[in-house]
């Protein structure tokens, strides 16, 4: 048997799949369609059995966000946002799509092993998602717009989640260094392997010293990032990093010289302004807003 090599992964599972374009069957074993099976009910039990946390700790898969992030991940866990439902949802389908992927890859003739392996840098531990032909891989799922940054190779220039730190980490534990990611656009079913040159990785372990070292403070770091023109008008918003964040609130409530972030509801989404000198022309949501929020975390705290 011919050893397939890493960078025909996604042309080979392509032409694997091509023959169902032609009619003809992949004509799978019961013990592959069966380990599939398997493989579907430990996502399913792992997603709806969390691990209770009293707070976040540090770890392989959260160690590439910002520092601020990170200090109020871990200093102020009792005042986050709450995650909604819906992201809970976006949990169970993407992890069912991992396991589809990887279903491919090894359809594909390609080897995958070491899943789910414990590795551990400077105490900081994780579980990498797999070795695929002997190198570090990390599956991700994306949207179309998350996807260009892996299909493109640009991931370095816009590392929001900071996987680039995540896949170095995995790396650093496992001793190669060679690896990458194998993405999906979870709206097209497009696959792309994106294997970063090793410069586009931090080195983690100053990452980690670096992360430690801003905990032990007792005021956060400095902003993530730097509020950006909202359009002419003259206001300023938050930057699409920082609106996925549950730290939004708290971590901005100097902006608009005191009063905290002001919300905007717009058709295309939430607007987060932290000066306002123009008064949008559209609803302002900023008391429904905070209350939402607050109300959240109440029915959290207490258990309701």
């Amino acid at each position: 048997m011919t050893t397939k090599k890493l960078n025909t992964l996604v042309d080979d599972i392509y032409k694997k799949l091509s023959a169902l374009g032609e009619g003809k069957s992949l004509n799978l074993s019961d013990e592959v369609i069966d380990q599939f099976g398997e493989d579907m009910k430990e996502v399913l039990r792992h997603w709806s059995n969390p691990r209770p946390r009293d707070k976040e700790t540090l770890r392989m898969s959260n160690i590439g966000r910002p520092n601020r992030q990170l200090w109020f991940d871990m200093k102020t866990e009792a005042q986050a946002q709450p995650m909604p439902p819906a992201t809970f949802i976006k949990f169970l389908y993407g992890h069912m799509l991992e396991e589809v992927i990887l279903l491919l890859v090894k359809l594909a003739g390609h080897k995958v092993s070491d899943e789910q392996k414990e590795v551990k840098v400077k105490g900081v531990q994780g579980h990498m998602d797999c070795v695929i032909d002997g190198e570090v891989i990390d599956i991700k799922t994306a949207s179309g717009f998350a996807f260009k940054k892996f299909r493109d190779g640009t991931l370095r220039e816009d590392d929001t989640f900071g996987y680039l730190a995540q896949l170095a980490g995995y790396e650093a534990g496992h001793g190669t260094s060679g690896g990458g990611f194998l993405a999906m656009n979870k709206e097209s079913g497009e696959l792309a392997l994106y294997l970063p040159e090793e410069l586009d990785k931090p080195n983690i372990e100053s990452k980690i010293t670096t992360v430690k070292k801003s905990l032990k403070n007792e005021t956060p770091p400095e902003l993530c990032y730097q509020p950006i023109p909202d359009g002419v008008s003259g206001n300023m918003k938050l930057p699409r990093g920082c609106t996925y964040c549950r730290h939004k609130i708290e971590c901005h409530k100097d902006s608009n010289n005191g009063k905290g972030l002001r919300v905007f509801q717009y058709a295309r989404g939430l607007s987060y302004l932290t000066r306002v000198v123009k008064q949008p022309k559209v609803q302002e949501i900023t008391n429904a807003f905070k209350k939402s929020k607050a109300n959240k975390k109440t029915r959290k705290s207490t258990g309701v």
